[in-house]
């Protein structure tokens, strides 16, 4: 299986990289974004593990699904994943990508044998006022009539405000999120609040026996970054602060975050 080999599984598009025969590394990107949001840190990963990286449902290139709460989400990527025939597998999660993946670790404890969540929020009280930006993109009243509308440069300025170090999005990046509707959008949204309303990210982790690595930027926007110390209580579980990085890692210290996760597979698969 080579570079790039794609394919849809069950409405899902799912994009491989590096060897088959490598342990397995599923990547998972958050609400809004797509799997092109990995792209600057896939070689790297794809030099020492088969990479799977998939478009969350009404994201990218998969399909609309009838519902966006985080369980039946992770229901149809463990579906995906076992046609794959791909166990155990390390799983991150980037965003609300790590509720998906944790998700998955609760329903499926025989497929997932690992844990990485990069910027996800631990509770609904961690969450800080979002840039004008997005409020303005996403939220009402005028986030419903400018959504069709939207320029590539407003959804590029969506994106650059949730970092903190200059970065340069790809316009393969922008050209997928403007596949995204309004409304599955808002519903991912909602749902997500949901999950970590109902019980804590740190809770649900601390009742999983899997080794975890949180990796949060200490400038993230979107997220109070001391709310990263919640994850201290969780066994298994070890907290990386990023240095003067926002909320998008992968895009803005690409190089640190490749190899934290190499560090983190390679010492999880040795368990």
């Amino acid at each position: 299986m080579g570079n790039h080999d794609v394919k849809h599984l069950h409405g899902i598009h799912v994009v491989h990289d590096g060897p088959q025969q490598a342990p397995p590394l599923v990547l998972i990107h958050g609400s809004g974004a797509s799997s092109g949001s990995w792209s600057p840190v896939v070689p790297a990963l794809a030099g020492q593990y088969h990479v799977i990286r998939v478009d969350l449902p009404g994201h990218g290139q998969s399909l609309p699904a009838s519902s966006y709460d985080v369980p039946e989400q992770a229901g149809r990527l463990a579906v995906a994943l076992d046609e794959l025939g791909l166990r155990p597998v390390t799983v991150v999660g980037h965003s609300s990508g790590g509720y998906i993946a944790t998700a998955l670790a609760e329903q499926r404890p025989d497929l997932v044998g690992s844990l990485a969540l990069i910027s996800s929020g631990p509770s609904p009280d961690a969450l800080l006022p979002q840039p004008i930006v997005l409020q303005v993109l996403i939220g009402p009243p005028l986030g419903p009539l400018l959504w069709p509308i939207r320029s590539d440069a407003m959804l590029r300025r969506g994106m650059i405000a949730l970092c903190h170090r200059p970065v340069d999005i790809p316009d393969d990046l922008i050209a997928e999120a403007r596949m995204i509707g309004y409304r599955t959008l808002r519903t991912a949204l909602r749902r997500n609040t949901a999950y970590i309303t109902e019980r804590s990210l740190p809770k649900r982790l601390t009742a999983l026996n899997v080794p975890v690595l949180v990796i949060f930027g200490a400038a993230d926007p979107r997220w109070n970054p001391s709310s990263a110390h919640h994850y201290d209580a969780v066994p298994n579980a070890r907290v990386q602060h990023l240095p003067d990085v926002g909320h998008l890692p992968m895009l803005e210290a690409p190089e640190t975050t490749s190899e934290l996760l190499l560090d983190f597979a390679a010492t999880a698969t040795r368990r």
